[in-house]
């Protein structure tokens, strides 16, 4: 479906390379809607914005960008939000520097729903994506969709949780939407383009550049009403995320974690710092003044093998690591996790050979 004009307007706009978000911000300003600015010549779109971008608004963007941007909206689970839509989210309205314009792919719905930032470190223990797996799939079923950066470790393990619950989950990317990084995340990318939605300030095609991440982490948690901590370095970009957590007045929450272990002091740093020291879900959903439901009893376990990739793909047979990745396509380190989870509930039994097997 094409756009009307006023979207093409500000698609337009947003797709000036040169353009800032807080330059587009003070012409939105000063001149109300991308309509009006683009009808103005260089003199005059020169007294707000830098020359350089004077110039390049007045050029327009590449038509080949525009041209891909626009095929690209064609397909039904694509979108782009801007300001003036309803479906842009309010909790990202009350940042110093909102986007103007997002990229969706996937359920717009859940831009504006009760979510929780999960973040961690990209080499998390097997411990700590098991602690991301369960927190996140507790945290979805309290009613909060997870939000995260689509990294490796427990960030993709956090998605995994928001999706096996019943609120679902939503990627933050530092690249366009027609790229998934890290490659071995494409069929992460997929479920959540299908169960939940990614979402990204930058134009397609944009590659994954150093720079890009901590812009992505401010709005992990501008869309969240607080973020939490699982395992970080002292230098996690993880902590960037809570730094600005805080920043934007939302509630920070840290796993503590072994005094001997690196991937603690991240967030042994925060707790030293003010955030709340959690132990289970329970502990988070109390803080937002959630009422804790009841396990409700079920007779069987079939919901539970439809919501686990690794369960649907084990059925009763015994299987190696090896086979239940290619099958589920998870990484290695998301698919132990999630194994370490199921023993733990007494779900899967680990067999001789590194096989595992479910409990009939």
């Amino acid at each position: 479906m094409s756009p009307d004009r006023e979207t093409l307007a500000w698609l337009r706009l947003a797709l000036v390379a040169e353009l800032t978000p807080s330059v587009f911000r003070k012409l939105l300003s000063a001149h109300a809607t991308p309509e009006a600015i683009s009808g103005l010549n260089f003199a005059t779109l020169a007294r707000t914005a830098p020359d350089a971008m004077a110039a390049a608004i007045v050029r327009g963007p590449a038509p080949e960008l525009l041209d891909a941007t626009l095929r690209w909206l064609e397909e039904p689970a694509n979108h782009i939000v801007t300001f003036a839509d309803k479906a842009y989210p309010r909790l990202l309205l009350e940042i110093s520097d909102p986007p103007p314009l997002l990229y969706v792919k996937g359920n717009l719905e859940l831009l504006d729903r009760n979510s929780l930032a999960v973040v961690g470190s990209r080499n998390a223990t097997p411990q700590g994506s098991a602690n991301a797996l369960a927190f996140s799939h507790e945290l979805s079923d309290g009613g909060f969709t997870i939000v995260s950066g689509m990294a490796l470790g427990i960030d993709s393990a956090a998605h995994l949780g928001g999706l096996s619950g019943v609120s679902s989950s939503v990627a933050v990317v530092g690249t366009g939407l027609d790229i998934v990084y890290p490659a071995r995340n494409r069929a992460l990318a997929h479920r959540l383009a299908h169960e939940g939605a990614l979402i990204s300030e930058f134009a397609l095609g944009m590659p994954a550049i150093a720079s890009n991440f901590p812009r992505r982490n401010r709005l992990i948690s501008g869309l969240s009403r607080g973020c939490l901590v699982v395992e970080a370095a002292l230098k996690s970009g993880s902590l960037i995320t809570a730094r600005y957590a805080l920043e934007q007045g939302r509630e920070v929450f840290a796993v503590p974690g072994s005094i001997h272990s690196p991937l603690s002091k991240g967030c042994h740093l925060l707790l030293k710092q003010g955030a709340k020291l959690v132990e289970s879900s329970r502990d988070i959903l109390e803080e937002f003044g959630v009422a804790i439901r009841k396990p409700e009893q079920t007779s069987t376990g079939h919901d539970k093998v439809d919501d686990n990739p690794i369960l649907t793909q084990l059925g009763y047979e015994a299987l190696d690591l090896d086979l239940l990745c290619q099958r589920s396509g998870l990484t290695p380190e998301t698919a132990s996790a999630m194994l370490l989870t199921l023993e733990l509930e007494g779900t899967v039994n680990r067999l001789p050979g590194g096989k595992f097997q479910r409990v009939r």
